[in-house]
């Protein structure tokens, strides 16, 4: 990661102050240039300074992107989709200026086929929205990156999460996509046939191209059913390898946990100070079972079997409500925890993944770093995608400490690349981190560019995010 990554790009002034005119007109009290609107739709996750747009816009049907997508490409400004701010790499910001287009007032779930385990929503329904509206139709969405981030944007960022070792990713589960291309016009990319081989597949271009081809106005999802019964807990390992070997295990003999995640054992002192937990500060997994009685009983047991062969502790499994909301709500607030730890240092959320078989090497490697510099940084994995997550703690004031958290992220993903791994494995590119990317996929970047100029020869839709133009 380096901050020469955000760095602001050539402004069309003359153009940003016609589409401001045309905008305040066609859209009224619905269109915003005050500073404090501007910076709320600006990134500020991560220590990855803030590029605020020069004007928001609410909008509320597909024809208001329609309209704005026209007046930015006739005068050639950049468009930014906005849904709600919780991105990690600088996807929202605006380094050449531009609209940012919220998607917060398209939030209605637009067509729900039960039968065929299917939904159509705007890009602004937000996954607990989404869950809460399916509840009484025995179906969920299940894929949960943690935050409670809207639809649009997971499917932009090809966002995953906890459950994603039993149901996939954003792309396993976006059917279609319509989309405002450069010209103004929408597309639709996909029907809502479970499977088709009908020319390109559009709807995976889209989904992960993180607004960069053009805005979402509808989001085509797969659903499932509701478990008849869940069942979860914690297990506590003597060091990390062993979590790690007992993750490996688990899926190897085709069991099929719903979640399991690492947690490291600062980031388990961090949870028990925060959530009030009394853990062993160990390394620990929280699992997570979905089934009927008998089936989470016996997925339940067999992986008490395996933590006790890889030298783990007790596996005390529970099916009650209150005791499960209780664990995932720790590990979901592990960012906020980990902060906790030292409230006046920044954070930086970054993460890797890798093959699953190289997962404890990397997690000791990255560990080992930390210690020898001298960093405060929990470590928490999707340990069953080998994704893991780094929350580094550091000194933002100073551009010392800015340096030794840059050269450690490129330490880490240069770790990655070399057990043949991926910069992120969910987060998304970005402006943090353009420079993995190219180590990552070399000369496929340029065809990706290629794309980009293809469907967006103006270059307005989120410029500066994945990778810099030619």
């Amino acid at each position: 990661m380096a901050l020469a990554d955000a760095k602001a790009g050539r402004r069309n002034e003359a153009g940003i102050v016609a589409v401001l005119g045309i905008l305040k007109q066609a859209f009224g009290e619905r269109f915003q240039t005050g500073e404090s609107f501007r910076a709320q739709h600006a990134h500020t996750t991560t220590y990855i300074p803030a590029q605020l747009p020069d004007g928001v816009v609410f909008a509320e049907t597909s024809e208001d992107v329609h309209a704005v997508v026209r007046a930015c490409a006739e005068y050639k400004v950049p468009i930014i989709a906005f849904g709600t701010g919780s991105s990690l790499e600088g996807q929202v910001n605006a380094p050449q200026g531009g609209i940012s287009v919220d998607f917060s007032r398209m939030n209605r779930v637009l067509e729900v086929n039960a039968e065929d385990l299917d939904c159509t929503v705007e890009p602004g329904v937000t996954r607990e929205q989404l869950n809460t509206y399916l509840r009484d139709t025995g179906l969920f969405f299940p894929i949960d990156p943690g935050a409670n981030a809207s639809i649009g944007g997971m499917a932009s960022t090809r966002a995953s999460g906890t459950n994603a070792v039993r149901y996939g990713t954003m792309k396993d589960n976006v059917l279609a996509v319509t989309a405002v291309t450069a010209n103004g016009e929408e597309i639709r990319t996909a029907r809502r046939a479970k499977k088709s081989s009908a020319g390109y597949d559009l709807t995976r271009l889209f989904v992960g191209a993180e607004g960069t081809l053009g805005v979402l106005t509808s989001v085509t999802l797969r659903l499932q059913g509701i478990p008849q019964k869940i069942a979860g807990g914690a297990c506590a390992f003597p060091n990390v390898k062993a979590a790690c070997d007992a993750v490996i295990m688990t899926i190897q003999m085709g069991i099929p946990v719903a979640r399991i995640e690492l947690l490291d054992a600062v980031q388990m002192r961090a949870c028990n100070l925060y959530s009030g937990l009394t853990y062993d500060e160990q390394p620990t997994l929280f699992l997570e079972f979905h089934g009927t009685d008998e089936t989470v009983a016996l997925q339940s047991a067999q992986f008490g079997e395996i933590a006790a062969e890889c030298g783990g502790g007790e596996f005390l499994w529970t099916a009650n409500l209150e005791e499960r909301n209780r664990l995932w709500k720790a590990r979901h607030d592990a960012y906020w925890a980990a902060r906790a730890l030292a409230p006046e240092l920044a954070a930086l959320s970054t993460d890797v993944c890798v093959p699953i078989s190289r997962l404890a090497e990397c997690v000791a490697a990255t560990q080992a770093d930390i210690e020898e510099h001298g960093l405060l940084a929990p470590i928490v994995g999707h340990a069953g995608d080998g994704n893991f997550h780094v929350l580094a703690l550091f000194d933002d004031q100073t551009p010392e400490g800015i340096a030794i958290i840059e050269a450690f992220v490129a330490r880490l993903n240069a770790r990655a690349l070399a057990m043949d791994g991926t910069c992120t494995g969910e987060h998304g590119v970005g402006q943090g981190k353009m420079l993995f990317l190219e180590q990552e996929l070399g000369g496929a970047v340029d065809l990706m560019r290629q794309v980009k100029q293809a469907l967006d020869p103006d270059a307005i839709f989120n410029p500066g995010k994945i990778f810099h133009a030619n």
